[in-house]
């Protein structure tokens, strides 16, 4: 079973299967890893305990890794609780950066908003916007919230912007238009975070 995996120059970690998404355009739609970085399956036995993370991490050389990533087959948020009580070790054993890939929809996850738990533990939220129409969003991730999911994560994202010093919104290239992407980039300078277009695999 795979808890931490290697993405890049980033340790990974894979803490939850469960997603409230189903997106067209996930790769656990089609394989059991991903992409062509990795090939440790990622669609676990359980879901690791707290304690086991910790196990993996002990045993694990984090020298190499320019960051943390909760992320996974799953969305992270699913298990705050362990997620933040991981952070919390993460942040006094190792100096490095964490983030959080995210599709945003924690607060519709827990009913509440959940951004200050991450004040001084998360130091990067990336959100997939994918794209700026509210619609098409639906279309897309196919969440089980329905259609108040896009302006929820627009929400979690502006609220997150107040705890976690980098909050980033991002679309995949090629999979929107030129003009998509400039209403994205829009969004985002409304809301005062970053966007980012993510290289297609």
């Amino acid at each position: 079973m795979t808890i931490l995996y290697k993405v890049h120059n980033g340790l990974y970690v894979n803490l939850t299967n469960r997603c409230p998404c189903a997106c067209t355009f996930c790769e656990r739609q089609t394989r059991d890893h991903v992409s062509e970085v990795n090939d440790a399956p990622l669609w676990l036995e359980h879901e690791p305990s707290v304690e086991e993370v910790i196990a993996e991490f002990e045993k694990t050389d984090v020298t190499p890794y320019e960051e943390i990533v909760f992320c996974g087959f799953g969305e992270p948020t699913e298990r705050l609780d362990a997620l933040l009580e991981i952070a919390k070790y993460l942040k006094a054993h190792y100096d490095k950066p964490i983030r959080i890939n995210t599709n945003g929809l924690g607060d519709l996850i827990w009913n509440e908003d959940i951004t200050p738990k991450f004040a001084g533990l998360i130091d990067t939220i990336s959100i997939s916007l994918n794209t700026p129409d509210a619609k098409r969003y639906q279309e897309i991730v196919r969440s089980k919230f329905g259609d108040g999911s896009f302006e929820a994560m627009l929400k979690f994202a502006k609220d997150a912007k107040r705890y976690v010093p980098k909050v980033v919104l991002s679309t995949v290239e090629t999979t929107i238009t030129r003009e998509e992407e400039a209403k994205c980039q829009a969004i985002c300078d409304e809301l005062g975070v970053t966007y980012r277009i993510r290289p297609f695999h």
